[in-house]
């Protein structure tokens, strides 16, 4: 910075002598005072932008902190405090991840993977797709509490790894992205007729009897995949974009997304009314607005995504609340959505231009602030608030801005 500074100044010297005709000595004194303002002026405009920089790469960013302080151990386990178990889902390590690159806190990335593939994937992720649900067991003892994996958490961390790869110039990241990548493609996608190359929830437990199969809308962030089309070069990405948005659509009949959702190629999509959720959406369905919200202006299926899912801001507008629980064919609510539902939907709600209901939620969230301890909420107030403060943005190819990039080194 001295350095830039000092030529800057010496230019400016040089380009502003004073002409010869400047003899007299109270015009060359003035001269002297003026240049000296001027330099001034430009110590000032430098250090400003030094002030800046130094903010934007210091890596502050409160939530996250307190995000780790909360429910990350000091071995980089991401801690779920409501459950009995106090477990850990590979989704959580995913989503800390990508708010750890966000972030621009490379150490805290790093102790998320080492202790994601140590303890999740058999202490090797070019070889295994990580446990989506590690704990206390019933005897006691403590880890892999169930080993199928989860596609939505795979998706997550690859796409980590891809872009910290390639911002932080690690090639372990990008090669552990990409093998993981093609074992996504190869242990979690099925050919559905009607429908094509799906992504699965898992590799076990989703396709059922009746030639039926099971599918979450809200595992295929379509930006995600339009990064690994992009980057990945393997056609099949775009085959899973195409289900994907079919899934989404399909799975909002009313413009309400469903937790869950049943395929047939006889009978289409239809509701999964004998599940846990009883075709209702909720806990599941609330990411999908989330991630529809976060699409970059110029993806192309934004727009209809946008109109699908407008009936949800419609009633949280009339409510004042998103709702927990919504049946998908009538609208009905079951009850009343936490804060961090609020938080969710303030991205689809800036995105669709739904001004009154974005006002609304962040009342709300004024009124009603999110509990430092629930995990689920605290995860969607990170995305929500972090894509709105615009500490990273997704591009029309998926590729994520970070608004620390450019400006500065990773932290160490």
């Amino acid at each position: 910075m001295s350095g830039i500074v000092s030529g800057s100044l010496a230019l400016l010297n040089e380009t502003m002598k004073p002409p010869k005709y400047f003899l007299r000595h109270s015009l060359r004194q003035q001269w002297k005072k003026a240049l000296i303002a001027v330099s001034a002026g430009l110590v000032s405009l430098f250090t400003s932008q030094s002030v800046i920089a130094s903010a934007t790469c210091s890596g502050t960013w409160p939530e996250w902190e307190q995000f780790k302080r909360t429910f990350i151990t000091a071995d980089g386990r991401v801690v779920d405090h409501s459950g009995s178990i106090k477990p850990t889902v590979s989704e959580g390590q995913a989503y800390a991840m990508f708010f750890a690159l966000a972030a621009n806190d490379k150490a805290s990335f790093q102790s998320l993977l080492t202790w994601t593939e140590n303890n999740l994937a058999s202490g090797d992720l070019t070889a295994h797709l990580p446990a989506w649900q590690w704990g206390q067991r019933p005897d006691n003892t403590w880890g892999v509490v169930d080993n199928n994996s989860a596609s939505d958490a795979d998706l997550w961390i690859a796409y980590a790894l891809g872009i910290a790869g390639e911002v932080w110039k690690d090639k372990r990241y990008t090669a552990l992205s990409t093998l993981l990548a093609q074992r996504i493609l190869s242990e979690e996608t099925a050919e559905l007729p009607q429908l094509g190359l799906t992504l699965l929830p898992a590799p076990k437990g989703f396709a059922l009897a009746n030639n039926q199969w099971k599918l979450n809308p809200s595992y295929t962030p379509l930006q995600l995949l339009r990064w690994f089309e992009h980057s990945d070069k393997d056609p099949r990405w775009k085959k899973l974009i195409s289900s994907s948005l079919k899934i989404i659509l399909g799975a909002s009949p009313k413009g309400y997304s469903a937790d869950w959702i049943l395929f047939n190629p006889e009978q289409g999509f239809t509701v999964d009314s004998q599940g846990a959720e009883k075709g209702y959406g909720g806990y599941n369905a609330i990411r999908v607005y989330l991630w529809a919200g976060m699409m970059a202006d110029k993806d192309s299926d934004r727009p209809i995504l946008l109109k699908t899912l407008q009936p949800m801001a419609n009633l949280t507008e009339s409510k004042g609340y998103p709702p927990e629980f919504v049946d998908i064919q009538t609208g009905d609510v079951k009850s009343v959505g936490s804060s961090g539902f609020s938080a969710a939907l303030l991205p689809f709600l800036h995105a669709s231009k739904n001004t009154k209901t974005l006002q609304q939620q962040q009342l709300r969230l004024q009124a009603l602030p999110i509990k430092p301890d629930l995990y689920y909420d605290q995860v969607l107030a990170l995305f929500a608030q972090g894509w709105l403060d615009q500490r990273f943005r997704f591009r029309a190819n998926g590729y994520a801005e970070l608004d620390w990039q450019g400006v500065c080194k990773p932290k160490s």
